[in-house]
């Protein structure tokens, strides 16, 4: 009787919500283009097939890509992400080569497929709009595959993508340091303050670049052996040839060109011109309208 009771009061303490069954349902289903790879424990809840629900955005995570601060920081980002992907625990941990396709995901799932972009024709200066299906683009990921090995003979270089914490952080600091290389501009200043300040941010731009390669190296085989130690590896990626780092380098941004959006080439209604539309993935722009 008294476990009864017990159970009674539970209920009548948590009522279940009657506006419960009218809550947001999945919209798509997506298969993640790392295939759930380069997530640490716990930062997502593997699906057995692989296939993982997407939700459209509340009028709250739409809030959150118009405050700037949040944007800059990675913040909205990731929360809309929590909320849109909740398979995804911690957005932070997730491997870059996802976010562009997961945001990609979630706007389908709330606008559609389509997405309006504008143009404006070099030849003849009409403004001209064009509809870019999304949903297509996103099948031409399920033959993606990361390749995390670099072969830079006698050496064989395992890399990994950044997390989008680091690809935040990375950024933040780039975007300082450019700051820096700008400041150059200052008819304020002396041409001795300006040399000075344009050679400091530019070392530091330069040092970043490097930075941002060596991070992204899991391990280094060599005929010898192989290497995981973080200072070491740094230290190589220092003191290789240009000719090294420039392949490793290639090697990622190779990875990252395949996973962006391609430019379109269109046709202006005004004078027939044919030209290519870069689409860039800037999600203040990305998400503020509906097609």
């Amino acid at each position: 009787m008294e476990q009864n009771t017990n159970e009674q009061m539970q209920t009548s303490m948590n009522p279940t919500n009657p506006l419960a069954q009218f809550y947001r349902q999945p919209k798509i289903y997506i298969k993640l283009p790392s295939q759930g790879r380069f997530y640490p424990n716990g930062s997502l809840d593997v699906s057995s097939n692989q296939e993982y629900p997407v939700y459209a955005m509340t009028a709250k995570d739409e809030l959150m890509f118009k405050t700037p601060d949040a944007l800059l920081s990675g913040q909205s980002t990731v929360e809309i992400i929590k909320s849109c992907i909740p398979a995804i625990k911690d957005p932070w941990q997730m491997p870059t080569i996802d976010i562009d396709f997961c945001l990609m995901a979630i706007r389908v799932a709330t606008y559609g497929s389509d997405m309006e972009i504008n143009a404006i024709c070099p030849k003849c200066g009409d403004n001209n709009p064009y509809l870019i299906n999304l949903t297509d683009w996103m099948g031409k990921f399920g033959t993606f595959q990361y390749q995390d090995t670099v072969n830079v003979d006698p050496l064989s270089v395992q890399i990994r993508p950044y997390s989008y914490k680091e690809m935040t952080k990375t950024a933040l600091k780039s975007l300082q340091q450019q700051k820096l290389v700008n400041l150059a501009s200052n008819e304020e200043m002396s041409d001795e303050e300006k040399l000075e300040k344009f050679s400091d941010g530019f070392v530091k731009l330069t040092a970043l670049t490097v930075e941002v390669i060596a991070d992204c190296i899991v391990k280094i085989e060599t005929p010898d052996g192989l290497t995981t130690n973080k200072d070491q590896i740094k230290d190589f990626i220092n003191n290789c040839s240009a000719e090294v780092f420039d392949k490793i380098s290639k090697h990622v941004q190779d990875i990252k060109s395949q996973i962006e959006l391609p430019p379109q080439h269109v046709k202006c209604t005004g004078c027939e011109n044919e030209y290519n539309v870069p689409v860039a993935m800037d999600q203040s722009n990305f998400f503020v309208a509906r097609s």
